[in-house]
């Protein structure tokens, strides 16, 4: 039998193996090794997230603190470099946030325990402002009995207030949680010059020394850019929502807006939340159903002029994130640990980034520009 030129056999050369000359190649083949790197991979990813959700009491405070301390670090360093000691600058930083945050926290508990007190009431005339509904809720219910009965589709009813106890329980931390996060925030601010300059130590070679102090020192500028401008937004969201109550006759115009500033700070979660309830005090509030809504349309006015002109224009690109990954990181944090979780998803999706900018290899392939 005659055998062709490109079917002879190379002495030496395996089954499989491309001829010289040929521009065959061999498809790539996941070995034992990588699965197995794979497998250990996900495992220790599902055993941390299982470690942060069991034991929530200890580790949400204290990442708490670290975030909220690196956010304020640079202030401390501005007190030391003013000749105050770095340890009573952190008391002093932290007992002034403190004091904003209660001020703020009773702007908001004056309205909500008076109106938590009145539920009942407030209820009854919300259904009674509700009734020009009466007429298509008949109608649906005609179309749900022409469909096969009322349980073929669900009935339109008003929410009930027992969620409201529940919800302050999820919402309010233990006193031991706030003990740790006070006492761990002081600590971190107070010390965090030693423990950048002992992380930093760990490593031996220079480059990882420089990698580990680049990083640090843009977490540091990030988070206190990100801090300092949300801030500066949220207040002035929060003035221009009191000033619109104010211009509606809504009640306790300083509340709500105190409320719009705060929630605020969550994204996504926040403006809606607090759309519902200018919708919800305006339904109560007016008799009219249009004089109602006029405060949550403004606000939601200002929110959209918020999101999509004065927040990418203060922040810019530098500080911008995907409106994806903001989405999937708030879903996470928020189902992980609540509405802090939620508070600090953007802070830690920006230490992811950095992160990943950092450590990641150079020459790591790329995708063709556009």
């Amino acid at each position: 039998m005659r055998v062709l030129p490109s079917e002879r056999l190379i002495p030496g050369s395996g089954e499989g193996d491309p001829l010289p000359g040929s521009h065959a190649e061999l498809p790539p083949v996941i070995r034992r090794t990588e699965f197995v790197a794979f497998a250990l991979a996900g495992l220790l990813l599902i055993a941390v997230v299982a470690v942060l959700y069991v034991a929530k009491a200890f580790f949400l405070p204290v990442v708490m603190a670290f975030v909220i301390g690196t956010m304020l670090s640079p202030a401390a360093t501005f007190l030391e470099n003013r000749k105050v000691p770095r340890a009573l600058g952190a008391v002093l930083i932290v007992i002034a946030v403190t004091a904003v945050v209660t001020f703020i926290v009773a702007l908001i508990a004056s309205p909500v325990m008076e109106w938590s007190s009145r539920l009942p009431e407030l209820g009854a005339q919300l259904k009674d402002k509700l009734h020009v509904f009466d007429r298509p809720l008949a109608l649906w219910r005609e179309l749900q009995a022409m469909l096969g009965g009322s349980e073929g589709l669900p009935s339109f009813q008003l929410p009930k207030f027992e969620w409201v106890q529940p919800t302050l329980e999820f919402l309010s931390p233990t006193f031991t949680e706030f003990l740790l996060f006070f006492v761990t925030l002081i600590l971190f601010i107070a010390s965090w010059r030693d423990l950048r300059r002992a992380l930093i130590m760990t490593f031996s070679d220079r480059d990882a020394r420089l990698r580990t102090l680049r990083i640090l020192n843009e977490i540091e500028v990030h988070l206190g850019n990100y801090l300092l401008t949300v801030t500066v937004i949220n207040i002035g969201v929060g003035i221009a929502t009191g000033l619109v109550c104010a211009v509606t006759g809504m009640p306790n115009p300083a509340g709500l807006g105190a409320l719009a500033a705060t929630l605020n700070f969550i994204p996504i979660i926040g403006p809606i939340a607090m759309f519902a309830v200018l919708v919800v005090v305006g339904l109560v509030a007016f008799p009219t159903i249009g004089g109602g809504l006029a405060a949550a349309i403004a606000f939601g006015g200002i929110t959209f002029l918020e999101g999509h002109f004065v927040t990418p224009t203060i922040i810019g690109r530098r500080l911008a994130l995907n409106a994806l990954a903001v989405l999937l990181a708030l879903a996470f944090w928020t189902w992980l640990w609540g509405p802090m979780g939620a508070f600090l998803s953007s802070p830690l999706l920006i230490v992811g980034l950095i992160l990943k900018e950092h450590l990641l290899p150079e020459d790591a392939p790329q995708l063709p520009q556009d």
